[in-house]
Order: structure tokens, then sequence, then C-alpha cells
């Protein structure tokens, strides 16, 4: 097992020592073997990190930021982009605005001043973004459409910075050179750095089945990736491309055009088969159908294709302890490839903000098929969604995790059959979950904002057999079979007042409700009606003991019981009809404040929470089992969950509602992870 070195002022015809160190990672990359590390000296290196080869899953190859004399790593930039430094006044513009132009031969194979954002539930048909980016001392500008939008800025709605939405660039591609005009706001360039995006990916292996590659300590940026649906190549920032068991730690990963990391689908499988199809073609949720049966059944061992989609190949990532912002589209996004995979203790931040476009697409983190994924620990704020798990939530845990200032809402489950389990997370905006699927459970959490709940007659999707990816069944979303137990909700005072989504929420968001009831981002009439902070979105559902006189409709099923109890209810929210244990208050014993918004830190208030009712403990045994898998509600290794430690891992002594310990601190501050350091 040997440490190759790589520093700025290396030589990539040097053997890798300490002593006489590689100039590029790539270098190292193409010489690091299973078992070996590449450490990184510090410095920026502008490259496409591609890994010709992995490790095993005892022998990864790991790629990290050296060590430091004082234990930290040190500093490491591997950046997509380049330093434009030639840049001069444009005739007539007073300064305004100014011109570059670069050779064409400086971006390779794919120009992204040339390619155009779009693909399956890209909303914006209309526009012409390109994947390119220019960047003022790091800081990403805004694309113009036209010329004029350089000679004379406008705000754009809706962005989460309308000042610096007037920083604007234009491009036109000739054969030979691509001309870029940008307005920097009356900066001059030559006092400052200027880049632009020149590669699509940052680490990111060209082939897929690249497994067991560990990447840990970098500062990785500004990436011309392309949109990633669900139904064709997902691309990243940084990802495993179709690989297993990849750890990404401690880094902190900014600036990619849409996805910051990409657990998710290869290409073979479709590629955007529903947009660039004629009219009248399938739609999308067809083609993900049969996405989803082509990764079952592709190549394999020996055949020169991509691995099928079975735990043995593709899967079970760790992505732990990163700052992820600033990127478009998400900050994680994944089909199939997330499958059997942890996701925790990230601070994601400033996702979608600039809000030039839309899609279906868009979250702090946004995943398909997240089989047995684990998603634990994160605090995810100020993004339009924070959390969306869309198709094959099954065996999902979403735990312990702190989500505030989302401008749609801080969970989105969609046309999932589960069962998957939330519990002891913290949801602090206006609208807490949309809830589009059946086989949730909700335990211990803290809700601050409202429920949006509805059925999806028209669309089947895939169950699975436990902690597998074998599908079992399809069926459409009947509603229901939903269990909410020892929450505590927290309302706002309006009791029985119903308004509209995202009335309390930024102005940002008005742009993209297309109604008061719909479901944003969803296709068909997916439509709810706001209630209060709560349960009694689920009035109209029955209870177990109502469940057999439930007849439903020629088109779908019954709509599935509810078991709602042992719920804590203040501040004007309202309890389910026929909850038997809810306990309903004026004032919250339990308040949590946000302290930094932008660091990520909330206060916790615990008064009295002792004094609170005592509730029934949440076991496997008594959530019992979904409708559609038939399958109960565990661990991903199948064993009994454990509930027995709150969200500060302080144990439940006594079981009260919410997700603190009745012994929990009278004041506690809960912070998204600091600066990286190995560990």
């Amino acid at each position: 097992m040997t440490v190759l070195h790589v520093t700025t002022t290396g030589s990539d015809r040097a053997d890798g020592s300490a002593d006489a160190p590689f100039r590029t990672i790539n270098r190292a990359a193409q010489a690091a073997l299973p078992g070996d590390t590449v450490a990184v000296h510090e410095g920026v290196y502008r490259e496409w990190v591609n890994p010709p080869r992995g490790g095993t899953v005892d022998a990864p190859i790991t790629y990290q930021a050296a060590v430091g004399p004082d234990g930290r790593f040190e500093p490491v930039t591997i950046s997509g982009a380049e330093v434009v430094t030639d840049w001069r006044p444009q005739p007539g513009a007073e300064g305004r605005v100014w011109i570059t132009e670069v050779p064409n031969a400086v971006f390779g194979a794919r120009n992204p001043y040339a390619e155009r954002i779009g693909g399956d539930w890209f909303f914006d048909q209309v526009n012409t973004w390109h994947t390119g980016e220019v960047y003022l001392d790091g800081k990403s500008m805004y694309e113009s459409l036209t010329l004029g939008g350089v000679e004379h800025p406008e705000v754009t709605p809706g962005s989460f910075d309308p000042e610096g939405s007037l920083l604007t660039w234009y491009c036109e591609v000739g054969d030979d050179v691509t001309t870029i005009w940008a307005n920097f706001g009356g900066a001059d360039p030559a006092a400052h750095e200027v880049e632009i995006n020149a590669r699509t990916f940052v680490f990111w292996p060209e082939a897929t089945g690249i497994d067991f590659v560990t990447v840990r300590g970098f500062t990785l940026t500004k990436a011309a990736t392309q949109w990633a649906p669900p139904t064709a190549l997902q691309e990243g920032l940084i990802g495993p491309h179709w690989s297993k068991g990849w750890v990404i730690e401690d880094n902190t990963i900014t600036d990619s055009k849409n996805v910051g990391v990409s657990l998710g689908k290869e290409a073979s499988t479709g590629q955007n088969e529903a947009a660039a199809g004629p009219h009248g073609a399938k739609g999308g949720t067809q083609r993900e159908r049969e996405v989803i049966q082509r990764a079952l059944v592709l190549g394999g061992p020996g055949a020169g294709e991509p691995h099928p989609w079975h735990r043995d190949h593709v899967g079970s990532h760790t992505v732990r302890r990163n700052t992820i912002r600033d990127c478009e589209q998400a900050g994680v996004v994944g089909h199939l490839g997330a499958a059997f995979s942890t996701i925790a203790d990230n601070h994601i931040s400033r996702i979608h903000v600039k809000r030039q476009w839309h899609g279906a697409e868009v979250a702090g983190i946004k995943l398909h098929a997240a089989i047995d994924t684990v998603i634990s620990g994160n605090t995810i704020h100020h993004t339009h969604r924070a959390l969306w798990l869309d198709w094959q939530a099954q065996g999902t845990l979403v735990r312990r995790n702190v989500f505030y200032a989302s401008t749609a809402e801080d969970f989105m489950v969609e046309v999932c059959h589960g069962p998957y389990l939330v519990d002891s997370n913290l949801f602090l905006s206006p609208w807490s979950v949309k809830d589009m699927s059946t086989g949730g459970a909700y335990v211990h959490n803290y809700f601050a904002g409202r429920i949006a709940n509805c059925t999806e007659h028209q669309r089947y999707t895939p169950y699975h057999m436990p902690h597998s990816t074998a599908v079992y069944g399809v069926s459409n979303i009947l509603g229901g079979d939903n269990r909410f137990y020892n929450n505590v909700f927290v309302g706002d005072g309006a009791a029985g007042e119903r308004t509209e989504p995202g009335a309390q929420a930024e102005p940002a968001l008005a742009s993209f409700w297309s109604g008061a009831v719909d479901m944003d981002g969803v296709p068909g009439q997916a439509t709810f009606v706001p209630t209060p902070v709560g349960t009694s979105q689920y009035d109209a559902y029955p209870t177990s003991q109502e469940y057999p006189n439930e007849h439903g409709s020629a088109l779908a099923g019954p709509r599935l019981p509810v078991w709602i109890e042992g719920n804590l209810y203040a501040d004007g929210a309202e309890p389910f009809r026929e909850e038997p244990t809810a306990l309903v208050i004026g004032t919250s014993p339990v308040r949590v404040d946000v302290v930094d918004a932008e660091a990520g830190t909330v206060r916790v208030a615990v008064d009295h929470a002792g004094d609170l009712d005592v509730v029934a403990p949440v076991t496997t045994a008594r959530l019992g089992t979904s409708y559609q898998a038939e399958m109960p509600y565990t661990h991903p290794d199948g064993s009994d969950l454990d509930l027995s430690a709150d969200v500060f891992g302080i144990p439940r002594d006594q079981v009260v509602p919410g997700p603190f310990a009745a012994s929990a601190p009278m004041t506690r501050i809960l912070a998204a992870p600091g600066p990286a350091r190995p560990r």
C-alpha cells in the first residue's frame, strides 16, 4: 500500500514519492492501485479527476487532501473552471460591459457555452440557458439570454440575491472561439479573479464500475454539469457513476451548474427519451418504469456494459460531513444508484437560489429508489425543497435532520409505497411535508409547518422485495397507510385557518406555485385542501376500525387507514378527528429557533418537558407492515428499530412527544458540520 504525493510544483514524469511528487491528481490516479492513498498537497488543481480503476471493499483507493502539521487538511481546491484575464472594455459601453474571447480548444469535447440545459422534467422549454458559468471572485454571475441584458441588467424575479443578479454575462460560440460579454457591476476584472466553467466534471469516472473509492478533505468546485433527471445520465460535480462503495466525506462541494453529488443513473438505460421524443410519444412516467426494468437486466461482468442494478454491484455509498452549497438543481441526486447508501451529517444550503429556471428535480437532496438508504443528521436550509424522495422509498430512514428556510417544503415524498421511517427530525419551514405516498411512519418529530396530502390514482410505481432491488409489484397511490406517533406540532396560533401554500414563506415562492392547492413540481392533478399545522389533513382517511367499510372506486381501491396517536398539538395545531390520545395545549413547552441562518445552527429550548404526558414507545412491532410491500419497519439490515435515544442521542428514560427526551437540557444548540479535518 503506497502513498502517492501530488503538489503544484511536482512533475508528472516523477514517481509520486514524497521527494518526487506528481503534478496532477490524474497522473496519480493512473498509478494508484487498490489500497493506495493519493495525498494532494496545498494548492489549486484545475483538472477533471477521472479515476481509471477502483479498489476493493478491504482496500479502497483513497484520494485526500494531505494532512498538515496542525492536524488539519491542507487547503486543496480541485476546480472545473479556468481563470480568464484578457478582458477588454466593450466599445461604447462606458465601462459597464467587458468582453473576452476564449479558444474553443480550452473546453475539449463539450463546450459549456454551446451546451444547453434541458431534459426530462426540465420546465423551461422556451429559454436556452447554458451549462457554462462566469465567476467573479468565486461568486457565480447570472446568465443573460441577450446582450442587452448585460448592457442593462434587471433583477431576476425570485432570486435569493437580487443585487447579485445584476452581475450578468452573455455568450456566443463561433467556429474557433467563444465570446463572452460580462457586466461586473462596475468592477475592473483586472483587479479581481474571473473564472469560467471549462469542464463538465471535477471528480467523476468516465467508466462505470469504478468501485470503492474514497474522496476526502477537498474543496471541489465549479462544474458545467447537465440537468440530471431520473431518466438520463445523472451528472454531478462529483459522483461514482454507477459504481459501488464510494465514500465522499469532509469536503466542501460548491457551484455545480446543476448537481453537486450524483449517486445516480448511467446513460444506457435511458437518456431523456420523454423530452426528446415526438409529440404523443410515451410520457416520462412510463419511460421511468422502463429505465428501472432495463437497469435490472444490464449486461453485467464481462459483457462490456454496466453491471445490473443489484446491491452486489451498485450503491452502498457514504456521503458524510460535507458542506454542499450553491448548486442550482440539487445538492445530492440519485436514481437507483443511491440504494443501500448513507447520507449523513452534511450541511446543504443555497440550492436553487438563482431561480432563473425550474424543474421537477430541484431539492437539497433528491432521490429516486432510495431503497434501504439512511438520511440522517443533515442540516438543509435555504433551498426550494429540502428533501424529496420520489418513487420507491422503501426501507428508507430519515432521522435527526434539521430543515428550515425551504420555499416549497422541508420534505416531499412522492408516489412511494413504503415502508419508510421519518423520526426525530426538526421541520421548521412554513410547509413541513407534502405527502403523496403511502407507508410512512412519522415518529418523534417536531413540526412547525403544515402537511399537505393527496392521492395519485393515475401513476403506477414499483415496490420491491424487502431489502432488494427485485420488483415485487406496481400500484397507484391510494392514500393513507401512514403512522403519526409521538410528534410535536407547533402552530402559529391560526387554528381553523386555511391558507395558501407558501403564504408565510419567502416571497420568491409565489412564482413557483401554479395555484392554491397544486403540488409544485408534480405532474397530473396533484391537489390538496390546505389545513392548519397538525394531522387534521388526514381527516378524510379511515381509522383501522373504519377501514372495513371503505369501498373505493373503479379506478382505485379503498383509501387506506391511518394510525395517529400520542401527538402533542400546541399554538393552534389541530389533531386528526379520531386521535384517541391527542394532547392539545395552548403554548408549546418546546421551542426551536434558528440562531444563525447561514451557518446552519438552531437553538432548542425545552421547558418542563418532563411534565408532559408519557406516551407509548414506538417499536417495529407496533408499526406493523406497509400495505403494498407487506414489509415491516426495520433497520436496513432487517433488525428491529431502536428509537430509544432522542435527537441529541440522550436516552429516552421517559417517552414523551417530540424529538427530545424528557431529561434533555433546557437549552441546546444543534449545529451543521464545521471545518473539515481528518477523523
